[in-house]
């Protein structure tokens, strides 16, 4: 037990060094300066790993008459992210995520402004795409319900072409005061593994301290009987010399 509660050990300090290095790089993307947008060139080796929340930039006309709600928790409450596509000039469409909108404010979604809208550049930061639905919540494409921002399944139901694997969440809002809120991302990479490996190795450490005190129990039980064999045998031989 104590080995193996070792080995959880060591493993979580590998775990920690790997979580400190992915935190610290993380943070080096979202303030370094912003970069182009990976072109369709560049797409098969966008992912997670070496291209999430990196600061990018992009420059094109917003598709509004195409926007996706899609349903949104954030510490300006519940409702909903402004999804929607920009067309690049280089000739592929981004899903732009503009920002927060509470619920019952059409107002701030912008649709209005129809498919021409003029020409804009968005800063944000890279994202990955969210498939298939949220928590215990699977997106309805066919009843326009959205519960994550899967970018196939809003391109497919857009009726889009050439997009790019991943949405930017825009840092500010690209339109004026009274759209959608942008900036609201979280990033948020729990960090436990100091805790989990003093956990594993305060057991490992329990574990031995309990053999320590199984031994030594035994130990004396074995010496407090070998004790009661020899002065049963002294005593019988006191026995046997009297007779």
């Amino acid at each position: 037990m104590a080995a193996g509660f070792s080995a959880l050990g060591v493993w979580q300090v590998h775990r920690r060094i790997w979580k400190l290095g992915l935190i610290a790089q993380i943070d080096s993307r979202i303030h370094a300066p912003p970069v182009a947008a990976p072109a369709p060139g560049a797409w098969p080796s966008v992912d997670a790993a070496h291209d999430a929340y990196r600061r990018v930039r992009v420059a094109g006309m917003f598709l509004n008459d195409r926007t996706t709600l899609v349903q949104a928790l954030t510490e300006l409450g519940a409702g909903y992210w402004v999804i929607t596509p920009l067309q690049t000039a280089a000739g592929f469409t981004v899903l732009i995520n503009r920002g927060f909108v509470p619920p019952g404010r059409p107002d701030m979604i912008g649709r209005g402004e129809g498919p021409d809208a003029p020409a804009c550049e968005v800063t944000g930061l890279l994202r990955v795409s969210e498939p298939k639905g949220g928590f215990l919540r699977r997106n309805d494409p066919g009843a326009n319900l959205w519960y994550s921002r899967d970018i196939g399944a809003i391109a497919r139901a857009r009726h889009l072409q050439n997009v790019a694997p991943y949405f930017i969440d825009a840092t500010a809002s690209p339109r004026d005061e009274g759209g959608p809120v942008g900036g609201l991302t979280v990033v948020d990479l729990p960090n436990n593994h100091l805790v989990y490996l003093l956990t594993w190795f305060s057991l490992a450490a329990m574990s031995v301290g309990g053999a320590v005190l199984v031994v030594r129990d035994a130990w004396r039980a074995r010496t407090s009987r070998d004790r009661a064999l020899v002065a049963r045998s002294v005593l019988n031989s006191k026995t046997i010399g009297e007779c």
